[in-house]
Protein backbone atom coordinates (compact mmCIF):
# COMPACT_ATOMS: atom_id res chain seq x y z
CA UNK A 1 0.00 0.00 0.00
CA UNK A 2 1.44 3.41 -0.93
CA UNK A 3 1.85 6.28 1.51
CA UNK A 4 -1.34 8.08 0.49
CA UNK A 5 -3.50 5.01 0.96
CA UNK A 6 -1.92 4.26 4.34
CA UNK A 7 -2.49 7.84 5.47
CA UNK A 8 -6.12 7.83 4.28
CA UNK A 9 -6.75 4.54 6.08
CA UNK A 10 -5.14 5.87 9.25
CA UNK A 11 -7.26 9.03 9.08
CA UNK A 12 -10.46 7.00 8.75
CA UNK A 13 -9.56 4.74 11.68
CA UNK A 14 -8.65 7.71 13.86
CA UNK A 15 -11.84 9.61 13.04
CA UNK A 16 -14.03 6.62 13.87
CA UNK A 17 -12.13 5.93 17.08
CA UNK A 18 -12.37 9.59 18.07
CA UNK A 19 -16.13 9.56 17.48
CA UNK A 20 -16.58 6.53 19.70
CA UNK A 21 -14.47 8.19 22.40
CA UNK A 22 -16.46 11.42 22.10
CA UNK A 23 -19.74 9.57 22.63
CA UNK A 24 -18.33 8.03 25.82
CA UNK A 25 -16.90 11.37 26.95
CA UNK A 26 -19.98 13.46 26.21
CA UNK A 27 -21.61 13.10 29.62
CA UNK A 28 -18.42 13.61 31.61
CA UNK A 29 -18.77 16.01 34.52
CA UNK A 30 -17.22 19.38 33.53
CA UNK A 31 -15.38 19.42 36.85
CA UNK A 32 -13.63 16.18 35.90
CA UNK A 33 -12.83 17.60 32.47
CA UNK A 34 -11.17 20.54 34.20
CA UNK A 35 -9.08 18.09 36.22
CA UNK A 36 -8.02 16.37 33.00
CA UNK A 37 -7.00 19.67 31.44
CA UNK A 38 -4.92 20.50 34.51
CA UNK A 39 -3.36 17.04 34.48
CA UNK A 40 -2.40 17.31 30.81
CA UNK A 41 -0.84 20.73 31.35
CA UNK A 42 1.13 19.47 34.34
CA UNK A 43 2.30 16.44 32.37
CA UNK A 44 3.76 18.72 29.69
CA UNK A 45 5.80 20.88 32.07
CA UNK A 46 8.59 18.38 32.84
CA UNK A 47 8.57 17.25 29.19
CA UNK A 48 8.66 20.73 27.64
CA UNK A 49 12.40 20.77 27.04
CA UNK A 50 12.51 17.24 25.63
CA UNK A 51 9.60 17.89 23.29
CA UNK A 52 11.10 21.21 22.19
CA UNK A 53 14.38 19.50 21.37
CA UNK A 54 12.53 16.78 19.44
CA UNK A 55 10.70 19.43 17.42
CA UNK A 56 13.84 21.40 16.58
CA UNK A 57 15.76 18.27 15.60
CA UNK A 58 13.02 16.68 13.51
CA UNK A 59 11.90 19.80 11.64
CA UNK A 60 15.25 21.57 11.39
CA UNK A 61 13.42 24.81 12.21
CA UNK A 62 14.01 27.13 15.15
CA UNK A 63 15.87 26.19 18.32
CA UNK A 64 15.17 23.87 21.23
CA UNK A 65 15.24 26.48 24.01
CA UNK A 66 12.64 28.76 22.44
CA UNK A 67 10.47 25.80 21.56
CA UNK A 68 10.62 24.82 25.23
CA UNK A 69 9.23 28.25 26.11
CA UNK A 70 6.48 27.89 23.48
CA UNK A 71 5.54 24.54 25.00
CA UNK A 72 5.38 26.03 28.49
CA UNK A 73 3.28 29.01 27.38
CA UNK A 74 0.80 26.63 25.79
CA UNK A 75 0.63 24.46 28.88
CA UNK A 76 0.96 26.84 31.83
CA UNK A 77 -0.59 30.05 30.47
CA UNK A 78 -3.33 28.41 28.41
CA UNK A 79 -4.30 26.11 31.28
CA UNK A 80 -4.34 29.03 33.70
CA UNK A 81 -6.71 30.97 31.43
CA UNK A 82 -8.92 27.92 30.83
CA UNK A 83 -9.23 27.41 34.57
CA UNK A 84 -11.50 30.45 34.85
CA UNK A 85 -13.48 29.83 31.66
CA UNK A 86 -16.75 27.91 31.56
CA UNK A 87 -17.38 26.03 28.34
CA UNK A 88 -19.97 23.36 29.23
CA UNK A 89 -23.34 23.45 30.94
CA UNK A 90 -25.12 26.71 31.79
CA UNK A 91 -22.86 29.54 30.69
CA UNK A 92 -25.18 32.35 31.74
CA UNK A 93 -28.82 33.06 32.36
CA UNK A 94 -30.84 36.27 32.37
CA UNK A 95 -33.83 36.23 34.70
CA UNK A 96 -35.25 39.37 33.13
CA UNK A 97 -35.29 38.21 29.52
CA UNK A 98 -35.74 34.57 30.57
CA UNK A 99 -32.94 33.33 28.30
CA UNK A 100 -30.19 30.90 29.30
CA UNK A 101 -27.13 29.83 27.31
CA UNK A 102 -25.84 26.26 27.51
CA UNK A 103 -22.46 25.19 26.17
CA UNK A 104 -22.25 21.86 24.34
CA UNK A 105 -19.28 20.20 22.63
CA UNK A 106 -18.99 20.11 18.85
CA UNK A 107 -17.76 16.53 18.53
CA UNK A 108 -14.53 15.52 16.76
CA UNK A 109 -11.94 18.21 16.05
CA UNK A 110 -9.56 17.71 13.13
CA UNK A 111 -6.50 19.79 14.03
CA UNK A 112 -3.95 20.64 11.36
CA UNK A 113 -0.56 21.38 12.89
CA UNK A 114 2.13 23.59 11.29
CA UNK A 115 5.72 22.46 10.95
CA UNK A 116 7.00 25.74 12.40
CA UNK A 117 5.29 25.30 15.79
CA UNK A 118 4.47 21.59 16.02
CA UNK A 119 4.56 20.52 19.66
CA UNK A 120 3.29 23.84 21.02
CA UNK A 121 0.33 23.82 18.63
CA UNK A 122 -0.58 20.25 19.60
CA UNK A 123 -0.55 21.28 23.26
CA UNK A 124 -2.72 24.33 22.60
CA UNK A 125 -5.27 22.56 20.43
CA UNK A 126 -5.58 19.47 22.65
CA UNK A 127 -6.14 21.51 25.82
CA UNK A 128 -8.69 23.71 24.04
CA UNK A 129 -10.58 20.83 22.42
CA UNK A 130 -10.82 18.72 25.58
CA UNK A 131 -11.80 21.72 27.73
CA UNK A 132 -14.72 22.14 25.30
CA UNK A 133 -15.68 18.46 25.70
CA UNK A 134 -14.46 17.32 22.28
CA UNK A 135 -12.32 14.55 20.91
CA UNK A 136 -9.36 15.62 18.78
CA UNK A 137 -7.22 14.11 16.03
CA UNK A 138 -4.08 16.05 15.14
CA UNK A 139 -2.71 15.94 11.61
CA UNK A 140 0.90 17.13 11.73
CA UNK A 141 3.10 18.21 8.84
CA UNK A 142 4.99 15.15 7.52
CA UNK A 143 8.21 16.76 8.70
CA UNK A 144 7.04 16.87 12.34
CA UNK A 145 5.19 13.58 12.84
CA UNK A 146 7.34 12.07 15.56
CA UNK A 147 7.44 15.07 17.89
CA UNK A 148 3.71 15.66 17.50
CA UNK A 149 2.85 12.01 18.15
CA UNK A 150 5.01 12.05 21.26
CA UNK A 151 3.36 15.23 22.55
CA UNK A 152 -0.12 13.83 22.02
CA UNK A 153 0.88 10.62 23.82
CA UNK A 154 2.02 12.55 26.90
CA UNK A 155 -1.29 14.37 27.06
CA UNK A 156 -3.47 11.36 26.29
CA UNK A 157 -1.76 9.34 29.00
CA UNK A 158 -2.44 12.03 31.60
CA UNK A 159 -6.11 12.36 30.60
CA UNK A 160 -6.72 8.61 30.46
CA UNK A 161 -5.36 8.18 33.98
CA UNK A 162 -8.34 10.27 35.10
CA UNK A 163 -10.83 8.27 33.06
CA UNK A 164 -10.75 9.82 29.58
CA UNK A 165 -11.62 7.18 26.97
CA UNK A 166 -8.90 5.84 24.70
CA UNK A 167 -8.98 7.63 21.38
CA UNK A 168 -10.13 10.97 22.75
CA UNK A 169 -6.69 12.46 21.97
CA UNK A 170 -4.91 11.19 18.88
CA UNK A 171 -2.22 12.22 16.41
CA UNK A 172 -1.79 10.67 12.97
CA UNK A 173 1.52 8.88 12.63
CA UNK A 174 1.27 8.43 8.86
CA UNK A 175 0.57 11.72 7.16
CA UNK A 176 0.23 12.87 3.58
CA UNK A 177 -1.78 15.71 2.05
CA UNK A 178 -4.42 13.21 0.98
CA UNK A 179 -4.60 11.69 4.46
CA UNK A 180 -5.06 15.08 6.10
CA UNK A 181 -7.76 15.92 3.55
CA UNK A 182 -9.57 12.67 4.35
CA UNK A 183 -9.51 13.47 8.06
CA UNK A 184 -10.99 16.92 7.45
CA UNK A 185 -13.85 15.72 5.25
CA UNK A 186 -14.59 12.49 7.14
CA UNK A 187 -18.21 12.04 8.19
CA UNK A 188 -17.19 11.87 11.87
CA UNK A 189 -15.27 15.14 11.80
CA UNK A 190 -17.30 18.00 13.24
CA UNK A 191 -14.97 20.98 12.94
CA UNK A 192 -11.53 21.73 11.49
CA UNK A 193 -8.85 23.82 13.19
CA UNK A 194 -6.29 24.70 10.53
CA UNK A 195 -2.96 26.38 11.20
CA UNK A 196 -0.44 26.36 8.40
CA UNK A 197 0.44 27.69 4.98
CA UNK A 198 -2.01 29.08 2.40
CA UNK A 199 -2.40 25.70 0.69
CA UNK A 200 -3.39 24.00 3.92
CA UNK A 201 -5.87 26.73 4.78
CA UNK A 202 -7.49 26.53 1.33
CA UNK A 203 -7.77 22.76 1.69
CA UNK A 204 -9.41 23.16 5.09
CA UNK A 205 -12.05 25.55 3.77
CA UNK A 206 -12.65 23.19 0.85
CA UNK A 207 -13.32 20.23 3.14
CA UNK A 208 -17.02 21.00 3.45
CA UNK A 209 -16.77 21.13 7.25
CA UNK A 210 -17.05 24.11 9.61
CA UNK A 211 -13.53 25.49 9.75
CA UNK A 212 -11.48 27.75 11.97
CA UNK A 213 -8.49 28.69 9.84
CA UNK A 214 -5.97 31.50 10.10
CA UNK A 215 -4.10 33.31 7.36
CA UNK A 216 -0.50 34.45 6.98
CA UNK A 217 0.91 37.42 8.84
CA UNK A 218 3.06 40.29 7.57
CA UNK A 219 3.37 42.34 10.72
CA UNK A 220 4.60 45.96 10.58
CA UNK A 221 5.90 47.76 13.63
CA UNK A 222 5.79 51.54 13.54
CA UNK A 223 8.11 53.35 15.96
CA UNK A 224 6.82 56.86 16.62
CA UNK A 225 8.93 59.86 17.67
CA UNK A 226 7.18 59.95 21.07
CA UNK A 227 9.33 56.94 22.11
CA UNK A 228 12.58 58.92 21.79
CA UNK A 229 13.38 58.48 25.50
CA UNK A 230 12.63 54.76 25.40
CA UNK A 231 14.29 53.81 22.15
CA UNK A 232 16.67 51.23 23.60
CA UNK A 233 13.78 49.25 25.10
CA UNK A 234 11.87 49.47 21.81
CA UNK A 235 14.87 48.07 19.93
CA UNK A 236 15.22 45.24 22.46
CA UNK A 237 11.56 44.33 22.16
CA UNK A 238 11.64 44.19 18.36
CA UNK A 239 14.87 42.18 18.12
CA UNK A 240 13.93 39.70 20.86
CA UNK A 241 10.51 39.11 19.33
CA UNK A 242 11.85 38.60 15.81
CA UNK A 243 14.80 36.43 16.88
CA UNK A 244 12.62 34.14 19.01
CA UNK A 245 12.75 30.58 17.65
CA UNK A 246 14.57 32.03 14.63
CA UNK A 247 11.53 33.90 13.37
CA UNK A 248 9.12 30.98 12.97
CA UNK A 249 6.16 32.78 14.59
CA UNK A 250 3.87 34.46 12.06
CA UNK A 251 2.85 37.04 14.69
CA UNK A 252 6.43 38.34 15.04
CA UNK A 253 7.51 41.61 13.43
CA UNK A 254 8.27 41.56 9.71
CA UNK A 255 9.07 45.21 9.00
CA UNK A 256 10.18 48.20 11.04
CA UNK A 257 8.88 51.62 10.03
CA UNK A 258 10.97 54.19 11.86
CA UNK A 259 9.72 57.76 12.31
CA UNK A 260 12.45 59.95 10.82
CA UNK A 261 13.27 61.96 13.99
CA UNK A 262 14.15 58.77 15.90
CA UNK A 263 15.33 56.59 12.98
CA UNK A 264 19.05 57.23 13.46
CA UNK A 265 18.95 56.47 17.19
CA UNK A 266 16.79 53.37 16.67
CA UNK A 267 19.24 52.12 14.06
CA UNK A 268 22.12 52.61 16.50
CA UNK A 269 20.33 50.82 19.33
CA UNK A 270 19.41 47.90 17.11
CA UNK A 271 23.04 47.53 16.02
CA UNK A 272 24.15 47.56 19.66
CA UNK A 273 21.63 44.86 20.57
CA UNK A 274 22.32 42.32 17.84
CA UNK A 275 20.78 43.75 14.68
CA UNK A 276 22.93 43.69 11.54
CA UNK A 277 22.10 46.08 8.70
CA UNK A 278 22.82 44.27 5.44
CA UNK A 279 24.39 45.99 2.46
CA UNK A 280 22.24 46.22 -0.70
CA UNK A 281 24.22 43.33 -2.21
CA UNK A 282 23.76 41.19 0.91
CA UNK A 283 20.03 41.99 0.98
CA UNK A 284 19.70 40.93 -2.64
CA UNK A 285 21.42 37.60 -1.95
CA UNK A 286 19.26 37.09 1.11
CA UNK A 287 16.06 37.69 -0.86
CA UNK A 288 17.18 35.15 -3.47
CA UNK A 289 17.88 32.63 -0.71
CA UNK A 290 14.62 33.05 1.20
CA UNK A 291 12.12 33.20 -1.65
CA UNK A 292 11.39 31.18 -4.76
CA UNK A 293 10.98 32.82 -8.16
CA UNK A 294 7.21 33.13 -7.63
CA UNK A 295 7.75 34.72 -4.18
CA UNK A 296 7.01 31.54 -2.25
CA UNK A 297 8.85 30.98 1.03
CA UNK A 298 11.74 28.57 0.46
CA UNK A 299 11.11 25.78 2.99
CA UNK A 300 14.77 24.84 3.43
CA UNK A 301 15.61 28.24 4.87
CA UNK A 302 12.73 28.75 7.28
CA UNK A 303 13.66 29.01 10.96
CA UNK A 304 17.43 29.26 10.48
CA UNK A 305 19.71 31.42 12.61
CA UNK A 306 21.06 34.73 11.36
CA UNK A 307 24.54 33.18 11.28
CA UNK A 308 23.36 30.28 9.13
CA UNK A 309 21.57 32.56 6.68
CA UNK A 310 24.62 34.81 6.35
CA UNK A 311 26.84 31.79 5.82
CA UNK A 312 24.59 30.53 3.04
CA UNK A 313 24.68 33.99 1.44
CA UNK A 314 28.45 34.25 1.72
CA UNK A 315 28.93 37.14 4.12
CA UNK A 316 30.23 37.49 7.69
CA UNK A 317 28.43 38.80 10.75
CA UNK A 318 29.61 40.50 13.94
CA UNK A 319 29.49 38.34 17.08
CA UNK A 320 26.12 38.00 18.82
CA UNK A 321 24.09 39.02 15.77
CA UNK A 322 20.46 37.99 16.27
CA UNK A 323 18.55 39.57 13.38
CA UNK A 324 19.39 40.61 9.82
CA UNK A 325 17.90 43.98 8.82
CA UNK A 326 17.45 44.96 5.19
CA UNK A 327 16.72 48.52 4.12
CA UNK A 328 13.93 48.67 1.55
CA UNK A 329 12.45 51.34 -0.68
CA UNK A 330 9.45 49.46 -2.09
CA UNK A 331 6.68 47.20 -0.85
CA UNK A 332 5.33 44.46 -3.09
CA UNK A 333 6.49 41.80 -5.51
CA UNK A 334 9.48 43.84 -6.63
CA UNK A 335 10.72 43.83 -3.03
CA UNK A 336 10.53 40.22 -1.76
CA UNK A 337 11.89 41.16 1.66
CA UNK A 338 8.76 43.26 2.24
CA UNK A 339 6.79 39.98 2.47
CA UNK A 340 6.41 37.61 5.43
CA UNK A 341 9.74 36.08 6.39
CA UNK A 342 9.73 33.04 8.70
CA UNK A 343 13.30 33.64 9.81
CA UNK A 344 15.17 36.34 11.78
CA UNK A 345 15.07 38.91 8.97
CA UNK A 346 13.44 42.36 9.13
CA UNK A 347 12.68 44.89 6.44
CA UNK A 348 13.51 48.50 7.36
CA UNK A 349 11.73 51.67 6.25
CA UNK A 350 11.92 55.28 7.35
CA UNK A 351 8.90 57.60 7.37
CA UNK A 352 9.08 61.38 7.23
CA UNK A 353 5.89 61.83 9.24
CA UNK A 354 3.01 60.00 10.91
CA UNK A 355 0.90 59.85 7.77
CA UNK A 356 3.72 58.16 5.86
CA UNK A 357 4.41 55.77 8.73
CA UNK A 358 0.80 54.64 8.83
CA UNK A 359 0.67 54.42 5.04
CA UNK A 360 3.75 52.16 4.90
CA UNK A 361 2.41 50.00 7.73
CA UNK A 362 -0.88 49.56 5.91
CA UNK A 363 0.92 48.58 2.71
CA UNK A 364 2.92 45.94 4.59
CA UNK A 365 -0.24 44.42 6.09
CA UNK A 366 -1.99 44.39 2.72
CA UNK A 367 0.99 42.65 1.08
CA UNK A 368 0.35 39.12 2.31
CA UNK A 369 -0.80 39.82 5.86
CA UNK A 370 -4.39 41.05 5.56
CA UNK A 371 -6.16 40.92 8.90
CA UNK A 372 -3.39 39.48 11.04
CA UNK A 373 -1.51 41.86 13.34
CA UNK A 374 0.35 45.14 13.58
CA UNK A 375 2.44 46.79 16.27
CA UNK A 376 3.02 50.40 17.23
CA UNK A 377 5.45 51.89 19.74
CA UNK A 378 3.94 55.24 20.62
CA UNK A 379 2.80 57.37 23.57
CA UNK A 380 0.40 59.57 21.61
CA UNK A 381 -3.17 58.20 21.88
CA UNK A 382 -4.31 60.12 18.80
CA UNK A 383 -1.60 58.53 16.67
CA UNK A 384 -2.42 55.10 18.10
CA UNK A 385 -6.10 55.58 17.25
CA UNK A 386 -5.25 56.57 13.67
CA UNK A 387 -2.79 53.68 13.29
CA UNK A 388 -5.42 51.22 14.49
CA UNK A 389 -7.42 51.83 11.32
CA UNK A 390 -5.04 49.71 9.24
CA UNK A 391 -6.52 46.30 8.26
CA UNK A 392 -5.21 44.16 11.14
CA UNK A 393 -7.40 42.28 13.62
CA UNK A 394 -5.06 42.97 16.53
CA UNK A 395 -2.92 46.05 17.11
CA UNK A 396 -0.31 45.60 19.84
CA UNK A 397 0.78 48.83 21.55
CA UNK A 398 4.18 49.27 23.24
CA UNK A 399 4.87 45.55 23.50
CA UNK A 400 6.62 42.95 21.34
CA UNK A 401 4.39 41.62 18.58
CA UNK A 402 5.03 38.01 19.58
CA UNK A 403 4.36 38.31 23.31
CA UNK A 404 1.52 40.77 22.84
CA UNK A 405 -0.25 39.07 19.97
CA UNK A 406 -0.36 35.65 21.62
CA UNK A 407 -1.75 37.16 24.81
CA UNK A 408 1.20 36.95 27.20
CA UNK A 409 2.18 40.61 27.63
CA UNK A 410 -1.32 41.88 26.81
CA UNK A 411 -4.76 40.81 28.01
CA UNK A 412 -5.75 39.35 24.67
CA UNK A 413 -7.01 35.79 25.10
CA UNK A 414 -3.90 33.56 25.20
CA UNK A 415 -3.73 31.53 22.02
CA UNK A 416 -1.46 29.96 19.43
CA UNK A 417 -4.06 30.38 16.70
CA UNK A 418 -4.70 33.99 15.74
CA UNK A 419 -7.73 34.68 13.59
CA UNK A 420 -7.28 37.03 10.64
CA UNK A 421 -10.87 37.89 9.75
CA UNK A 422 -12.77 37.89 6.50
CA UNK A 423 -10.28 40.15 4.72
CA UNK A 424 -7.95 37.14 4.53
CA UNK A 425 -10.70 34.57 4.02
CA UNK A 426 -11.00 33.53 7.70
CA UNK A 427 -14.31 33.31 9.54
CA UNK A 428 -12.69 34.26 12.85
CA UNK A 429 -10.88 37.45 13.85
CA UNK A 430 -10.30 36.59 17.53
CA UNK A 431 -7.49 34.80 19.23
CA UNK A 432 -9.01 31.31 18.97
CA UNK A 433 -9.77 29.55 22.26
CA UNK A 434 -11.85 26.69 23.65
CA UNK A 435 -14.86 29.01 23.46
CA UNK A 436 -14.72 28.69 19.67
CA UNK A 437 -15.10 24.90 19.98
CA UNK A 438 -18.53 24.74 21.58
CA UNK A 439 -22.06 25.09 20.31
CA UNK A 440 -24.19 27.44 22.40
CA UNK A 441 -27.77 26.41 22.94
CA UNK A 442 -30.27 29.08 23.99
CA UNK A 443 -33.16 28.15 26.26
CA UNK A 444 -35.81 30.86 26.00
CA UNK A 445 -39.04 31.11 28.02
CA UNK A 446 -41.97 33.12 26.80
CA UNK A 447 -41.44 36.71 27.94
CA UNK A 448 -44.46 38.34 26.29
CA UNK A 449 -47.84 36.91 25.22
CA UNK A 450 -47.46 35.33 21.80
CA UNK A 451 -50.85 36.63 20.70
CA UNK A 452 -49.43 40.15 20.88
CA UNK A 453 -47.90 39.38 17.48
CA UNK A 454 -51.28 40.05 15.93
CA UNK A 455 -51.94 43.13 18.00
CA UNK A 456 -48.59 44.65 17.03
CA UNK A 457 -48.50 43.67 13.35
CA UNK A 458 -52.16 43.09 12.55
CA UNK A 459 -54.31 45.43 10.52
Amino acid sequence: MDADLRSIAAARRSAEKAWDAYLKFRDTDPALIDEMVEAMARAIEPEAARLGALAAEETGYGNAEDKRIKNLFNSISIAEWLRDIKTLGVLWQDDVTKVAAVGEPMGVVAALVPVTNPTSTVIFKVLSAVKAGNAIVCAPHPRSVNCCVETAKVMARAAEQLGAPSGLIQCLDEVTIQGSAELMRHRRTSVVMATGGPGMVRAAYSSGKPTLAVGAGNVPTYVHRSKANDIGEVAEQILTSKAFDYGTACVAEQAVIADLPIARELRREMKLRGGYFCTPAESKRLAELLFTDDLGIHPDHVGQSAQRLAQLCGFDLPPRTRVLICEQEEIGRNAPLSAEKLNPVLAWYEAADVARGIELSGQIVRFGGWGHSATIHCDDPDVIAEYSRIPACRVVVNSPALAGGMGFSTDLDPSFMLGTGTSSGSIVSDNVTALHLINIKRIAYESRPWRDLYDVYGE
